[in-house]
């Protein structure tokens, strides 16, 4: 099976539409995401929906830090996420605030295990910010793969038998084997707001029989996405910034 792996959408309708356009060019059979449908971005609503009308299809999805702020606020968000989430809390829906609410930290799907942050403890929201921290996650799990989001920057980290992990960043369109003997951890980029300095929407292809991963880009309208940003009156520095990829 082809799955398709999103992360870090964060409300950003242009971005997600070109993703999820280019996943079906490419032979999407399933979808999963990771976390973050909201926060940031301008379209928290349309975002929601979109998630919603996908799992009534059949995708699986986790929750993110953001969309766990939507119903308990957070002390760990900085000033800017702090105000998008709160505008984004009165623009959804009780039905939209339930279903973000009663999505669950983890999936396990076969030997895949997905999760937003990390796998040794979710509700913390951790960073996998370098070799440490990845092996922790690996270690925390027995799946031969765990796909997360929560940095927005793209990774691959593996551990051998003998604990030696190895890391590196995927290049764009390079399918990379996810071989047996060694157990995975793959770090999406995102959707909605990329940190890696290109402004292209992120996502994944997972082929589930040949056990392959290729990293997607994918060019989409960002000063539309960032004009909807200010026009909504959130700080401008979360438009700014999808223009930098940072």
């Amino acid at each position: 099976m082809r799955l398709a792996i999103f992360a870090d959408i964060h409300a950003n309708r242009q971005a997600f539409s070109a993703c999820l356009n280019a996943a079906r060019a490419r032979g999407a059979e399933r979808i999963v995401c990771l976390g973050d449908v909201v926060g940031y971005g301008a379209d928290p609503e349309w975002a929601v929906d979109t998630v919603m009308g996908l799992v009534d299809d059949g995708a699986l999805a986790v929750i993110g830090n953001h969309d766990h702020a939507v119903s308990i606020p957070s002390e760990n968000m900085n000033a800017a996420a702090t105000a998008a989430i709160e505008w984004t809390r009165g623009r959804l829906s009780a039905p939209q605030r339930r279903f973000l609410a009663e999505l669950p930290l983890t999936r396990r799907d076969d030997d895949r295990l997905y999760v937003h942050s990390e796998a040794s403890h979710p509700a913390r929201w951790r960073y996998v910010r370098d070799t440490p921290d990845a092996a922790r996650s690996i270690e925390a799990t027995d799946a031969h793969v765990t796909l997360c989001g929560h940095i927005h920057r793209p990774a691959l980290y593996s551990m051998s038998p003998a604990a030696k992990m190895t890391s590196f960043i995927p290049t764009t369109d390079v399918p990379v084997q996810l071989l047996g003997g060694r157990r995975w951890l793959a770090v999406l980029g995102s959707v909605g707001q990329p940190r890696d300095g290109d402004p292209a929407a992120s996502f994944a292809m997972l082929d589930t029989a040949s056990r392959e991963i290729t990293y997607c880009r994918v060019p989409y309208d960002v000063e539309a996405a960032a004009d909807r940003i200010r026009a909504n009156g959130l700080p401008h520095w979360l438009a700014d910034r999808l223009l930098m990829g940072k």
